[in-house]
């Protein structure tokens, strides 16, 4: 539910989700509210004008490269990975531009997830 760089949340999220992965299980990730900008294309990394450091010295990785990490771990392990950015919520934000692997859906999408899965974990933002 967190935008890139808010909590904590959206870094434990996406350890989870590779862990998963890793171990061969399919991932159904279904984003909202601010979570939708994880996997925006446009993402860039910065310099720090306040240390003086350079983009390279940052080495501040965005959170499409690491979702696209993903979606590269779940293609090497032959488990899915898929990622539902709600739409709702992307239409609010003007947040349309993923990455590749990335799809639109609705809180259906959550339900059907649900439904079909042996484990749930939702976490939420409070």
């Amino acid at each position: 539910m967190d935008a890139p760089y808010e909590s904590a949340n959206s870094t434990t999220a996406l350890r989870i989700i590779h862990s998963a992965l890793n171990q061969g299980h399919n991932v159904d990730v279904f984003a909202y509210e601010g979570a939708v900008n994880l996997t925006m294309k446009e993402q860039a990394p910065h310099a720090n004008s306040i240390k003086g450091t350079t983009i390279e010295e940052e080495n501040h990785p965005t959170t499409k490269d690491w979702v696209s990490a993903l979606f590269k771990l779940a293609w090497e392990k032959g488990v899915t990975l898929n990622w539902i950015n709600c739409g709702l919520c992307v239409d609010e934000r003007g947040a349309g531009n993923w990455i590749d692997g990335v799809r639109r859906g609705g809180p259906a999408d959550f339900i059907k997830s649900v439904a079909k899965s042996d484990g749930v974990l939702v976490i939420p933002t409070r």
